[in-house]
């Protein structure tokens, strides 16, 4: 077996000022949620910029404690209390964040479920090292996907929370992040900042403007070094993209990656990635995998249910897959346009 890491540097904001301050441009990088963060203020007075990016270093790093699935905080002892299957008071540090996952799992389909993280214990993508060694036992596969965890078997009302699935344990780890910078743009807003990108390991949302221009955003080719094509965004927009080139490893040749389909409880294996841009990062992080595992047959009724129509799909044999919104925003690189597929609107 050959473990293979690759940073999820699927998204490159391309802005004028690399590093520190220019006088227009601020710029600053911390680690939180597992990859490196990169922030840019525009047109923002140099101690407001330096304070907001203090801030949200702070607040990003709490939230990753909170929400982490395995390391001891506010998530792991509700997966122990849900384990229990006895009704219990939700901590409201993770409560907001469950119920908002729970309900993008029910507009997926459950094909974003939240709830399957003994799976992916099982394959071993709950530890910052990538598993090594024998894959993992198919009789214990078979009997999670027997239980069949899901969003629908918590429920929670008037602060209580009850669970019917022993099966149940959440990871947030296709979610927390896009909830996470959500929270961060409401905060740089409510500290007046007008022109922003924050880029969480190539998933990123952006306001304003970059200047007198829109910001500039590379979408990494799942194959090849370098970019498949850019895309300009303004006013308010996240870009969140799912590949199986992020966490994999290998067997005999065949690659095995993190985003495991809950129908199978294997590596969903007919999309190499998917691209989704929307107003809210939350949705777009959860969206992008939901279509993952939905695949090129059935991604267009997933899309349109969590109410997503920019959407770019690519293929295990390479066709992109994409809705005319999307064909319209993107600019493939020189030499690099592939075969499409365009689907109906979606709205």
């Amino acid at each position: 077996m050959t473990p293979v890491r690759l940073p999820a540097i699927l998204l490159l904001a391309i802005v004028a000022a690399a590093c520190g301050n220019n006088g227009k441009s601020y710029h600053d990088q911390f680690f939180a949620f597992g990859t490196l963060i990169d922030v840019t203020f525009y047109d923002t007075e140099p101690n407001l910029a330096e304070q907001a990016s203090e801030t949200i270093a702070g607040e990003l790093q709490t939230l990753h404690r909170q929400w982490h699935a395995w390391q001891p905080g506010q998530l792991t002892a509700t997966n122990a209390l849900l384990e229990q299957l006895q009704p219990f008071r939700g901590d409201p540090a993770v409560m907001p964040v469950i119920q908002e996952a729970n309900r993008l799992a029910r507009l997926s389909g459950d094909l974003f479920n939240p709830t399957i993280g003994k799976l992916v214990t099982l394959w071993g993508f709950h530890d910052n090292a990538l598993p090594i060694g024998t894959l993992p036992d198919s009789q214990a596969i078979a009997a999670l996907v027997a239980q069949a965890p899901a969003a629908a078997d918590v429920v929670i009302r008037d602060g209580m929370v009850s669970n019917s699935n022993p099966a149940v344990q959440y990871d947030l780890g296709a979610f927390a992040k896009g909830y996470a910078i959500d929270r961060i743009m409401e905060r740089l807003r409510a500290l007046g900042i007008e022109n922003a990108i924050l880029n969480a390991g190539g998933d990123l949302r952006a306001i304003g403007r970059h200047g007198n221009r829109p910001w500039r955003v590379g979408i990494r080719h799942p194959r090849q070094e370098g970019i498949l094509g850019s895309i300009e965004i303004e006013g308010d927009a996240s870009i969140f993209t799912s590949g199986d080139y992020e966490r994999f490893f290998e067997v005999d040749g065949t690659r095995y990656h993190h985003i495991i389909d809950p129908r199978s409880g294997y590596p969903a294996d007919t999309v190499i990635s998917v691209t989704v841009i929307h107003g809210s990062a939350a949705t777009a992080d959860a969206a992008a995998t939901a279509l993952f595992v939905a695949g090129p047959d059935h991604w267009t009724r997933v899309a349109r249910s969590m109410g997503v129509d920019l959407v770019m799909l690519v293929d295990t044999g390479g066709l992109v897959h994409m809705t005319p919104g999307m064909q319209q925003r993107i600019r493939f690189e020189p030499g690099a346009a592939p075969e499409l597929r365009i689907s109906e609107p979606l709205s």
